[in-house]
């Protein structure tokens, strides 16, 4: 539904530009020119940038596949997932496993693995498990062979031809690109090279430290926490407990901002964003930020909610009410455009695309609107469904549906009413600072004749839990009488749905391998007003996370041909004569 954007859009030799609109069929992506024109029309349950190769990697039918600027598949859409290109290459997972695929589609890689990364400076890190059932780590060539073979405990991608990789306990060595070992180093712990620095841990739960790539102690060990280097800066934490003190060093451990911090952030081009905790009391709630260099000096106050990396001068801020451009004195761009909302704002040489609250958008320099998604999807001639956004609070956002065109306007109100209230549209304080981040969204699951199904999803994440919590729900709306189905209204009034449904699923469950995620024995049948959603010819049982499988496996979902159950439905019932 949203784009999972990067923050500045690469300058690329294509001018399409990933587009959705809210359909009758859900969300459909597309592309468009720097003008606004509809180039490839939207058709993709998913759409990515066009990347430096003029390829673009789609998804239909929950599959992915690789197009053209023509918008010929380059690559069938055959995959579960499709990484961006990098050095010519992607990573595909095809049935489970990872593969190198070229930029024709060919298989490069002789056998599948548990996780291949992007390559860098011609490889790319692997691992799976040997035949003791060990999980190690290699590399690969860009041939997609095994130029290191599964021999580390861990491994880092290369950076100027050297690799830092874990041997055994307490022993990592950095290595060349063929493998050959440069330096031994017997620590606990060493990280990534940074600057020609690396932080390592004498001893397990040991404090952090630097050493050279010799081996040699530069800064002793006395750190909770110490990032890789860059631009001759380190972020460390000095914190014994959850309320985090970082700050940052340079390469001699002098302090160049204080460890006091509940976070801090190097942003490229000589520029840190430094976090105070929003409350001090709970700081996985989140900061505010200001914007320093690297040489300590603030330039501005605590002011933003999240800040960008820096690219030539720019970076996207945001504060309570909106999102836009800052350059290196830390303060907003007056002359690039400002939006209501949060997110973020990226520029090429032709566009400025603006993913705000959820919702992506283009605009040109002077900020006019170059494509923004639909408010408004029609159902028929006379029915429409119109996007509403509620948002009273930072941490607060909801998209509702409100229906446009039923005959009789006071039930019209009171099915908007209802929909407002099923999509958790209430009073909450604009000032007020949540425990948790809520997200709400909606699509069209069914339309025909008189009855739509929408689905009404949502997202609650308790800041410092491991995960949210997502649910959703399917209001069935005649919109003639205004009326809300449930489960019942679709069968018999004598008729033991429950029961019929119920074996059915257990038949589909233990019959087909396809279920075998379920927590065993965990099932044991449906309710009365199980959540479910019909379409044309099927009716649709689904369960919450948890409720018969691991979280993981998202809302288990089982599929009933009407024509199974033809014998217990109610087809002089108003249900189902709403729709057939």
């Amino acid at each position: 539904m949203w784009c999972n954007c990067g923050i500045f859009a690469r300058n690329r030799a294509s001018k399409l530009y990933p587009v959705s609109i809210k359909t009758l069929n859900g969300v459909k992506w597309g592309y468009i020119d720097n003008k606004g024109d509809i180039i490839i029309k939207p058709q993709y349950d998913y759409a990515q940038d066009f990347q430096d190769n003029g390829l673009a990697v789609v998804e239909i039918n929950g599959k992915s596949g690789v197009i053209n600027e023509s918008n010929n598949f380059v690559i069938e859409p055959k995959y579960e997932t499709i990484t961006g290109f990098s050095e010519g290459l992607a990573q595909v997972v095809d049935n489970g496993v990872f593969k190198v695929i070229d930029e024709e589609g060919k298989v490069l890689t002789p056998k599948g693995y548990s996780y291949i990364g992007s390559y860098s400076e011609g490889r790319a890190v692997f691992y799976d498990k040997n035949r003791e059932g060990k999980l190690l780590y290699g590399y690969l060539d860009t041939s997609g062979g095994e130029v290191i073979p599964l021999k580390y405990e861990s491994a880092s991608n290369f950076k100027e031809g050297k690799a830092v990789v874990k041997i055994r306990d307490n022993q990592y060595a950095m290595i060349d690109l063929n493998g050959n070992i440069l330096k031994i180093y017997n620590y606990a712990f060493v990280g990534d090279l940074g600057d020609g620095l690396l932080a390592f841990q004498e001893s397990t739960g040991g404090n952090f430290g630097y050493i050279d790539e010799s081996g040699k102690i530069v800064i002793v060990p006395q750190y909770t926490g110490a990032q890789a280097f860059k631009e001759g800066r380190a972020v460390v934490n000095t914190s014994e407990d959850f309320k985090n003190k970082y700050g940052l060093i340079d390469k001699k451990g002098n302090f160049i901002i204080k460890p006091e911090y509940n976070d801090v952030n190097l942003l490229g081009e000589g520029m840190v964003a430094v976090g105070k905790a929003i409350d001090p009391e709970k700081p996985y709630i989140g900061s505010k930020y200001a914007i320093a260099d690297i040489n300590g000096k603030f330039l501005t106050e605590f002011i933003y909610n999240n800040v960008s990396e820096y690219k030539n001068g720019l970076a996207s801020a945001s504060d309570d009410k909106s999102t836009f451009f800052i350059d290196r004195t830390g303060n907003r761009v007056k002359s690039l455009p400002m939006l209501s909302g949060g997110g973020t704002v990226s520029m090429d040489e032709n566009l400025i695309k603006a993913n705000i609250d959820y919702r992506v958008s283009y605009l040109d320099k002077t900020g006019k609107v170059i494509w923004k998604q639909n408010t408004i999807i029609p159902l028929s001639d006379k029915y429409k469904i119109i996007e509403e956004k509620f948002k009273p609070n930072v941490n607060y956002l909801v998209y509702y549906p409100q229906v446009q065109g039923m005959d009789n306007k006071d039930v019209e109100k009171e099915v908007n009413k209802k929909l407002k209230e099923l999509s958790q549209v209430k009073n909450i304080g604009s000032d007020v600072q949540l425990d948790y981040n809520y997200t709400g969204d909606f699509l069209i699951e069914f339309f025909k004749k008189n009855l739509a199904v929408l689905e009404l999803n949502d997202y609650q994440y308790y800041f410092g839990a491991a995960h949210g919590m997502p649910t959703k729900q399917y209001p069935h709306i005649n919109l003639v009488n205004g009326r809300f189905y449930e489960l019942k209204d679709l069968f018999k009034p004598n008729s033991d749905y429950v029961k019929v449904i119920s074996d059915i699923i257990g038949e589909q469950i233990k019959n087909d391998d396809k279920y075998s995620y379920l927590f065993p024995g965990a099932y044991k049948g449906i309710s009365a007003n199980q959540p479910f959603y019909v379409d044309e010819n099927n009716l649709y049982i689904y369960f919450a996370p948890y409720e018969i499988a691991p979280f993981a496996a998202g809302f288990p979902t089982f599929k009933i041909p009407f024509s199974e159950i033809m014998n217990i439905i109610n087809t002089q019932g108003e249900f189902w004569r709403s729709f057939h």
